[in-house]
Order: structure tokens, then sequence, then C-alpha cells
């Protein structure tokens, strides 16, 4: 599967947006005021967007268990709805532009529009390629039992199981390691 590089980078950013939710009652929310949004917005490069306000953190906590929903998703069909409300709403408009160094690309909101309905519009749309390139399955949740983190699997044959390899996997792998260990001593 081709993967541009706004579509890469749009990729990235709705796994990051995902990441930042609350993963119970007791884990803080990475996103708890318009600065931490603000900081999201300047390290996720997003263009086009103005002063931000408590209505945009609150839209983009909305859009974010909204995507959320997608990464659950049981199946196709039902990815596909949650991605057609999202753009739907965000009143997509299809730009080609070539901003800030970068080579010709689709921007996907309107201008003007709110920094929630730019991350459903180009967010939603990097996903919606997936569903069209019969990929859904590669918008995964981490399979880590204390760790349900968002990732996209980009491994060539989808065997991808983890978040991280270097934290989720290796934590599992040396676990599994000490239990055959203390097994075989046993």
């Amino acid at each position: 599967m081709l993967i541009t590089h706004d579509t890469r980078c749009a990729l990235d950013t709705v796994v990051d947006l995902v990441n930042t939710a609350p993963e119970d009652d007791a884990s803080p929310d990475a996103l708890p005021d318009v600065a931490a949004l603000a900081e999201f917005v300047r390290n996720h490069e997003i263009s086009d967007v103005g002063v931000l306000s408590e209505f945009d953190l609150s839209a983009v906590r909305k859009i974010r268990s909204r995507f959320a929903s997608v990464f659950a998703a049981p199946d196709a069909r039902a990815a596909a709805a949650l991605i057609n409300e999202l753009v739907a709403a965000a009143g997509t408009t299809p730009q080609l532009t070539d901003h800030d160094g970068y080579e010709w690309h689709v921007h996907y909101f309107a201008p003007g529009a709110s920094v929630a309905d730019h991350l459903a519009a180009d967010c939603g749309m990097a996903l919606a390629f997936f569903v069209v390139a019969g990929e859904q399955e590669r918008l995964r949740r981490c399979e880590a039992p204390d760790c349900r983190r968002a990732f996209v699997d980009l491994s060539r044959n989808r065997s991808r199981r983890y978040c991280d390899s270097r934290t989720c996997g290796n934590r599992l792998h040396v676990a599994a390691y000490r239990a055959r260990r203390k097994e075989a001593a046993g």
C-alpha cells in the first residue's frame, strides 16, 4: 500500500490524538487544557490553525473519542460508517496545496476550519484510504494486557501486535522467557 507523506502525517497525528485519551478513570488526560492542545498542534505541524480556545479543546476531545471508535470497529463497514460521519461533519473541501516546503498534496479541510474539523477531515481521509484499500485491520490496539494504545500496523505481513516493540513487546517477551525459565527450574 502506497502511503504518501501527507497521509502518513495524518495517520501519525490521529494515532497520537487517540493515545492522548485517558486509558481509564485513574489516568490523566494528555490534553488537559488549551496549552496542551496548542502543543499538540505545534508538534504535529498542523497548518492553518488560528487561536485555540476551550471550545476547540472540547471539540477535539469529542472527535478523539470518535476516532478511538474507528480503531475499535469490528469490521470495515462499521469503520466506514464512523469515518463517513466524521468527514461529513467536518465539511470536507479537498484542495491541492504546496505549503511550507512540502510538495503538492491534498488538504481535506475547508479554509478557516476549526482545528477539530481540520483533524476530522484530514485524519478521517487518511483512515478512509485504509478502509478503501481493504486494510482496516491495520488500525489496531496494542495487545499487551496493560496497554491499549492505538497504532497503525504498517508491517509488510500485518503481523505487528504491540504499539512499541521496544517497550510492550520486549516486556512481554521477557516475562514469557522468565516464566519458561522458572517453570524449567521448577
